[in-house]
């Protein structure tokens, strides 16, 4: 179907051609120019100023190329902008929603979890709660402990960081926060694909149930519905890392954006 339809929508070859052109060089000096900030972010001066050259030349290419848009040339930037509506989106969209989760400071966490932890009945063995960040508690894991009363003997927050190097993965045992409360976090290159049960078995980890929050998503404007439904077709993190599913606990946070 795609390729009919180029047939029929382009007519020439030489359309096609043009909307190849315009792509190929925008695509050049989009790079160009994220290269140009990631070395002057990393300090690498020398290598900016290689990058930011050769950036200003694809550029000249790309100006070049714009009396192609009206020849064909527009398809590219239409079809560039789904992708890049798409991206906008979701960063966007996950900017409003880790707003209005219900996060709990650290330190309120840890006065009532003591309090509970001291005269509540507890489970035996231990429970992993996967969190993004130690100093703000996630609405789902008060809910797990509090509400539900779900505490186990032993309760470890585990934190997964994606480091800036590209290889490399090791686990830890940071401070415990207080009785029954530990810390085990996980660093990792951004290229590496995390088994989580092995380091879990190297740190002497034998849970009996591991949780994780998940969202689901109410919105009445359509751009808000878009960024729901979009979240709802994609795997989860969960799905990335290798966590004996059997295990597997998601918890479940209603939020209205």
């Amino acid at each position: 179907f795609a390729v009919l339809f180029i047939m029929v929508e382009f007519g020439e070859s030489s359309r096609l051609a043009a909307a190849y052109g315009l792509a190929v060089t925008g695509t050049m000096t989009l790079t160009g120019i994220l290269m140009t900030w990631i070395f002057y972010l990393l300090k690498k001066k020398t290598l900016a100023v290689v990058a930011l050259i050769v950036t200003l030349v694809d550029a000249v290419y790309l100006g070049a190329n714009f009396y192609k848009i009206p020849h064909g040339g527009y398809w590219s930037l239409v079809l560039s902008m789904i992708p890049f509506f798409m991206i906008i989106l979701y960063t966007q969209g996950q900017k409003r929603l880790y707003r209005m989760m219900d996060f709990v400071p650290l330190e309120d966490f840890l006065h009532k979890f003591t309090r509970v932890y001291e005269t509540g009945t507890r489970i035996k063995g231990t429970s992993l709660f996967l969190i993004k960040d130690v100093k703000d508690i996630p609405f789902y894991v008060t809910q797990t402990m509090f509400f539900h009363g779900v505490v186990y003997e032993t309760n470890i927050f585990v934190s997964i960081i994606k480091r800036d190097d590209p290889f490399g993965v090791i686990g830890f045992f940071k401070d415990d926060l207080a009785k029954g409360l530990k810390v085990f976090e996980i660093q990792a290159g951004y290229m590496e694909v995390i088994d989580v049960e092995d380091l879990l078995r190297e740190a002497g980890i034998e849970e009996r149930a591991v949780f994780y929050g998940l969202e689901d998503i109410a919105a009445k404007n359509l751009i808000w519905k878009i960024f729901a439904l979009i979240k709802r077709v994609t795997p989860t993190f969960i799905q990335f890392y290798k966590i004996p599913p059997k295990k597997l606990h998601g918890v479940i946070t209603k939020i209205s954006i």
